[in-house]
């Protein structure tokens, strides 16, 4: 057990699965919403500089809604059908990492508590690859009004939890949005790396953790 953690926290995308195996079955669904996502990529960029909100969803449409010079509710259709409900069939078939199952059922049984937190909906990947028993929590940053890199969202599943910031361990992909936003928010973090950084053994030194795979994931958390 690592000291003083009481939960263990993922990322989903990225962290839980490639982003490749995602990234190649939507090609041509992006370039059918080219245009579309070139600007909600701008109008997320400037979300996770916003302040949390009472309805991300509803400025997030009327932000693409400005930019696309269309009313709100069919901006609010074309990101459900570019980014949501419409992504939702393109993760039916992608694996997860290995050993990600083991992982969460050997963490469980060590006594941990689980939970996820992903800027975007966890049901999009409907059974979410068996994990959801395992977990206690399981929450969108969208639904609680503000995307990582603000400590917000991290704030609220601490809450949620019952627990302190500090005995949390954030599990993500990325340095900007999982490490910094959850280190703000007072968690420990543990940081999956990309392949770049295992060839040149180069540990991402923010993150209190750095992992190549979830064998070794398993071996610091059980050890």
């Amino acid at each position: 057990m690592i000291e003083g953690i009481k939960v263990i926290a993922f990322d989903i995308d990225g962290t839980l699965y490639p982003a490749y195996r995602l990234n190649v079955r939507i090609i041509g669904h992006f370039f059918s919403y080219a245009w579309e996502f070139f600007h909600f990529g701008l109008i997320r960029r400037q979300l996770r500089r916003t302040a949390p909100l009472p309805n991300l969803f509803e400025y997030q449409a009327r932000l693409l809604a400005q930019r696309l010079k269309v009313d709100s509710e069919t901006a609010q259709k074309i990101l459900d059908d570019m980014a949501y409900t419409g992504l939702a069939k393109y993760f039916k078939n992608i694996k997860t990492y290995e050993d990600v199952y083991e992982t969460f059922e050997k963490l469980k049984e060590a006594g941990y508590r689980l939970a996820l937190l992903s800027d975007f909906p966890p049901e999009q990947k409907g059974e979410l690859w068996g994990l959801k028993p395992f977990c206690d929590k399981i929450l969108s940053t969208e639904k609680i009004g503000a995307l990582k890199p603000s400590k917000y969202p991290f704030g609220i599943l601490a809450m949620e939890l019952g627990v302190k910031p500090e005995e949390i361990l954030y599990v993500g992909n990325s340095a900007k949005y999982d490490v910094l936003g959850a280190k703000n928010a007072g968690m420990k973090t543990a940081y999956l790396e990309p392949l770049w950084r295992r060839l040149l053994h180069k540990p991402l030194k923010d993150a209190d953790i750095s992992f190549k795979n979830y064998r070794q994931f398993q071996e610091i958390a059980l050890k």
